[in-house]
């Protein structure tokens, strides 16, 4: 079986040796390049992280030596793993899929990494966009100053850490009115995960415009019912006769996701769709 075979099958019907194969390929510094790339994207699935992949990535990461998206994209592919274990506190070891002794290392590598002022961009800005998935005290500062910064890419980073690091309601708010439609996209993953309700006016727009790209669609629909459960589905009903099945199927979950905001006893006043 192939990394190809790999990305197109559901990662709970990978064979047994699947870790192994990813991990031969980013060991492997002669491996063709895309070949590498697939890997550093598979070995973050939370199906077969582990230390040893991890302990495969942050090689990549630290070699000057490799390609600089590889070293970005394997910085990213740790980003899972990093927020399962800081939710979990380590509470059930056996439920983490890295050691604490690897989750410790991993924000070691990546906070001197984000330091190095003459690493490449793309590298820093990765390492810092992983590493907020288990906030630590130096990201407050960090993402600051990437907002501040006079360059769009590294407020684009800045914008998607503020969906995991309080403390940046205006920022966020500030980017949804953004000409740059990615840099929009992550204000609207921060304001929906930190239930921003001066956001609303905002999302429920980009609901009702017919014109709104489909992943922005998706993740406002999310946002809304994140923000005002009772009223975000009064917005959805138009997308449930949408021919595309993605955008009913992310209404159906909004709704089911709405569901926990409504007390069991309020049934009568829950919101509907017909």
């Amino acid at each position: 079986m192939s990394l190809t075979t790999l990305r197109n099958i559901p990662p709970w019907e990978w064979p047994p040796n699947a870790a192994r194969m990813i991990l031969e390929i980013l060991e492997d510094a002669d491996a063709d390049d895309a070949d590498r790339l697939l890997a550093v994207e598979l070995a973050g699935d939370s199906t077969v992280i582990c230390d040893e992949l991890a302990a495969a990535l942050l090689s990549i990461i630290g070699n000057e030596r490799e390609p600089d998206e590889l070293r970005g994209r394997a910085a990213i592919a740790l980003g899972p793993a990093l927020e399962y274990a800081f939710i979990d506190e380590f509470e059930e070891p056996d439920e983490v899929p890295i050691s604490e002794p690897m989750f410790n290392r991993i924000q070691e590598v990546l906070h001197r990494l984000y330091l190095e002022q003459d690493a490449p961009q793309i590298v820093r800005r990765r390492a810092l966009e992983a590493s907020v998935r288990a906030p630590r005290d130096w990201h407050q500062s960090a993402v600051r100053q990437a907002y501040a910064r006079d360059d769009e890419n590294w407020k684009l980073t800045a914008v998607f850490c503020m969906q995991f690091i309080r403390g940046f309601e205006k920022q966020i708010l500030e980017s949804l009115a953004s000409d740059d439609p990615t840099i929009v996209f992550e204000a609207v993953c921060g304001a929906g995960n930190w239930e921003i309700d001066a956001a609303w006016p905002y999302v429920a727009a980009l609901i009702r415009d017919e014109e709104t790209e489909k992943d922005l669609l998706l993740t406002a629909i999310e946002a809304a019912v994140l923000i005002r459960p009772h009223e975000a589905p009064g917005l959805f009903s138009p997308l449930l006769d949408s021919d595309d099945e993605d955008i009913v199927d992310a209404v159906h979950e909004a709704l089911a996701m709405g569901d926990a905001f409504w007390d069991d006893g309020d049934d009568d006043d829950a919101p509907t769709i017909h």
